[in-house]
């Protein structure tokens, strides 16, 4: 595994993606998670109790950023067989969507626009919050192994 991540995170190209995912996803998803505040200054808290989630959104974030380039690496590689990489994308998005459950202040906009429904669905969100995350993560691991064994076996990297 080491030296697959060795072989794609060699590629100065793969290394700058995987930090520009690596960071807008941490920012993007603490900010939705209100844990960084944006008016009228710059904030960041982490209320008590609620670390847990904080670690989670970091894992999500660091998990979407090595996967998601090792996926691009293995479709450069791939171009002709297009139905064998749907799979790892696929995953990666699911994962990192499934980190942004928490809803936040999008919960208004989204009780207002959908009522009733919209409200059971920010309340189902906001309830399970973490078991969802943890979710995204399983999903990412194990799109993460899917991908590393199948950059050695279709792109014939050994290990």
């Amino acid at each position: 595994m080491i030296h697959t991540i060795k072989l794609v995170f060699s590629n100065s190209k793969y290394l700058v993606l995987s930090l520009i995912i690596f960071v807008v996803m941490m920012i993007g998803l603490l900010i939705m998670s209100e844990y960084i505040f944006l008016e009228p200054y710059v904030v960041s808290h982490i209320p008590s109790g609620t670390e847990l989630g904080f670690v989670l959104i970091v894992i999500i974030s660091a998990l979407s950023a090595l996967v998601l380039p090792m996926n691009i690496f293995r479709i450069n590689i791939l171009k002709s067989s297009k139905q064998k990489m749907g799979g790892g994308i696929f995953g990666s998005i699911i994962g990192a969507a499934a980190g942004a459950c928490s809803c936040g202040p999008i919960g208004f906009a989204v009780i207002s626009t959908f009522g009733s429904v919209g409200a059971t669905a920010t309340a189902f969100l906001t309830n399970y919050e973490i078991p969802i995350r943890i979710v995204a993560i399983a999903i990412l691991t194990i799109t993460y192994f899917t991908t590393v064994k199948s950059l050695k076996d279709e792109c014939n990297i050994n290990s």
